[in-house]
């Protein structure tokens, strides 16, 4: 597994377990950590947003699916 792979699949279950407690609990563990509004809680939420178009395209495109044109 490349490093990539494994930072956006970090950022992913972060981002997922993220929504969980928004749904559970109403608890944002992004603004708990870094505060609501803040430059680093933004940057999370981009990075969280680019792991999963990465992993997207590694997933259909990455395997030889036949779907992108190599």
């Amino acid at each position: 597994m490349k490093l990539v792979d494994l930072i956006t699949f970090v950022l992913l279950i972060i981002g997922g377990l993220n929504w969980g407690f928004m749904g559970l609990a109403d608890f944002n563990l992004v603004t708990a950590i870094f505060g609501a509004a803040t430059m680093l809680t933004k940057v999370t939420y981009l990075l969280i947003g680019a792991s999963a178009l990465y992993q997207l395209y590694h997933h259909f495109c990455g395997h030889g699916a036949g779907c992108c044109s190599k």
